[in-house]
């Protein structure tokens, strides 16, 4: 069993002396574990870094075995890596694509939206934004996708102020009524509209959170969510305090 694709760094352990386990997200064949021998070298511990874009070529005697890798740079992101919030923004991504995704099941639109993302890394005004839009991706490549074409209450396509807990429909002032105070915030950088700024898009982040935090991480078995998705939140708030 063999087969050769391109993929996203997303961790690595060690295993034994000197190699480590690999974990890749590629375009064909999902998020995907592997052997890297002499993985621990002065030569290979900078490529095998989270984030890195690098060529795979694994191999087993079966399908079912972790097999191993044989790894090649592809693009390495280190250089943005300088910057606090780029930092906090990489690790959140490459752990929750570890968190989230399946073994071996392939998403390559989330893979490439994943792969745009980190390009952006580095660039502050407007990461913040994209991060935010690849949430909503992640959210609906899961299968809980935020509905917000129109009000679930009143069919309305303007006025929407809200999202349902419940369904992740939006829905409108008029339609929230009495039950306002127990929706979540539909600022709209959600909807694709109006100007954006870091406040309305810190408040976005608190609704997509909710959903990966109280619909994703239940449907995975209660766990809770990585803490880098919270430092990302902690590094973005303390950065909207100084200004």
């Amino acid at each position: 069993m063999d087969w050769r694709d391109e993929g996203i760094v997303l961790s690595r352990r060690k295993h034994g002396e000197t190699s480590v386990i690999l974990d890749v997200f590629t375009p064909e064949h999902g998020r995907h574990a592997g052997v890297v021998r002499g993985g621990t070298s002065r030569k290979m511990t900078p490529i095998l870094q989270p984030g890195a874009q690098v060529d795979v070529t694994w191999r087993a005697r079966l399908e079912a075995h972790i097999g191993s890798f044989t790894v090649e740079p592809v693009r390495s992101r280190a250089a943005a890596l300088s910057d606090r919030m780029a930092l906090a923004g990489l690790n959140a991504v490459t752990g929750l694509l570890s968190f989230c995704l399946p073994e071996r099941e392939a998403h390559p639109a989330l893979y490439r939206r994943s792969e745009q993302l980190l390009d952006l890394l580095g660039q502050g005004e407007v990461w913040p934004l994209g991060y935010l839009h690849w949430e909503q991706a992640l959210l609906e490549e899961l299968g809980f996708g935020l509905d917000l074409s129109a009000c679930a209450v009143t069919g309305a396509t303007e006025g929407l102020c809200y999202v349902s807990p419940k369904s992740g429909r939006a829905v409108s002032g008029q339609g929230a009524g009495e039950w306002a105070d127990r929706l979540l915030p539909l600022p709209p950088c959600l909807l694709g509209r109006g100007d954006v700024s870091d406040q309305d898009i810190l408040t976005a982040l608190q609704t997509t959170g909710y959903f990966l935090e109280h619909r994703v991480a239940p449907e995975l078995g209660h766990k809770p969510l990585p803490e880098v998705r919270g430092r990302l939140m902690d590094v973005f708030s303390r950065r909207l305090a100084t200004r």
